[in-house]
């Protein structure tokens, strides 16, 4: 996969819903890997890829600051889906940060730091441990600037193959798939490195 077949790749999937374009994936990844952070819409990307291929690996890389909603949303989606899952977490524990002292207007705890210890560095080991052909990702459109630079399909710096089936998807089309395949929600959710709801987690701009 080069540089030159993602923009042929994204034209040839632009009609095409999740479920088709998760189906077309799978049908050539060798080592496919998910990557989530149990936040709201998570349930989306874990069904539609693990019905098709069940033993798809999942990762989390759990920040250390996740509300008990998100581990009991967790809990009941790995045993929904009956996910095969590995839990990344920071080599530094969350209590050795001190929140109040990172936290900043807005609620958020950000800094270079922090964003090491807790996003980069689990996600680096994860990967660095899978070696994915293909990682899928919850990324969609309208959710930052950077992720508008997006598609469906994009390839990070190590060219693995980042598939975002729910790209275009709006939060109506996401909330409207989850109803429709009867996938819970769970909005009591943190993100230590979000300024806001449309931030960015980092990972994202690091691959």
């Amino acid at each position: 996969m080069t540089d030159k077949n993602i923009p042929l790749l994204n034209n040839s999937v632009k009609e095409d819903d999740a479920e088709t374009i998760v189906n077309f994936v799978l049908g050539f990844a060798k080592n496919p890997l998910i990557t989530t952070s149990f936040g709201a819409h998570s349930a989306a990307i874990l069904s539609a890829v693990t019905k098709v291929r069940q033993d798809t690996q999942v990762v989390w890389c759990d920040t250390g600051f996740n509300t008990a909603a998100t581990h009991r949303h967790a809990q009941d989606l790995i045993e929904e889906l009956k996910l095969k899952i590995e839990v990344f977490k920071p080599k530094i524990q969350s209590a050795m940060l001190q929140p109040e002292t990172f936290m900043e207007d807005g609620g958020s705890l950000y800094s270079d730091d922090l964003a090491r210890n807790v996003k980069l560095e689990p996600f680096e080991r994860a990967m660095n441990k899978y070696r994915p052909d293909v990682w899928f990702t919850t990324v969609r459109k309208n959710q930052t600037a950077y992720r508008n630079q997006l598609d469906v399909f994009s390839l990070t710096n190590d060219g693995i193959l980042r598939v975002s089936p729910f790209y275009h998807y709006s939060d109506d089309e996401i909330k409207a798939y989850l109803k429709q395949h009867k996938l819970p929600v769970e909005y009591d959710y943190f993100d230590p490195l979000k300024m806001n709801s449309k931030g960015e987690c980092g990972i994202q701009l690091r691959s």
